[in-house]
């Protein structure tokens, strides 16, 4: 005769382990700092990812945000440029006229208002950009597949949560963007 197992009092189940900060009302500052060592480390390792690339072609990480954005919006205008990298006219100047000059980035005037300049990526600005994107993908995917899918929603939250508002409106467009044009 064999026995009947008995249920086991909701008290005796093992607990499966709880994401970090599960259940904490406030972080003690010590945590907070080390979030900022991590933010700063990874950072600095993912931006080296693509640096190799861009101190070979003597530009910086300004030149590879500015790709970034114009490659992810063909057709933005200067002014909208200029509100997702948040720096001076003249230092996009700069580094739209090094883009422009090497090939890089095609400026056409607006069609409703000429005095509106259009910018998108040349063929070998796309080309460039796509390199750049490929040595940093490679990082985030081997990040994301240590990370496991649970912790890249968490990461994207979490992300999402340290940005300001316009920020954040415009991952919502590019999510809309992306979704309609089938990835990038």
């Amino acid at each position: 005769m064999s026995a009947i197992p008995r249920p086991v009092p909701p008290s005796a189940e093992p607990k499966a382990p709880q994401p970090a900060g599960t259940g904490l009302l406030f972080l003690r500052e010590e945590e907070i700092r080390l979030a900022q060592d991590l933010l700063f480390f990874a950072y600095r390792d993912f931006t080296n990812a693509a640096d190799v690339i861009l101190e070979e072609l003597e530009l910086g990480r300004a030149h590879h945000r500015a790709l970034h954005f114009i490659g992810r919006n063909p057709g933005i205008t200067v002014s909208d440029l200029l509100v997702l990298l948040r720096i001076t006219k003249q230092s996009l100047a700069r580094v739209l006229s090094a883009l422009i000059e090497r090939g890089y980035v095609a400026q056409t005037p607006g069609s409703a208002d000429r005095r509106q300049r259009l910018l998108a990526l040349t063929a070998s600005g796309a080309a460039l950009e796509r390199r750049l994107f490929e040595r940093q993908r490679d990082c985030l995917a081997a990040a994301y597949r240590e990370a496991g899918g649970p912790a890249v929603d968490g990461f994207r939250r979490v992300m999402r949560a340290i940005m300001n508002e316009s920020a954040r409106a415009y991952l919502d467009r590019a999510g809309t963007r992306a979704t309609r044009s089938g990835g990038r």
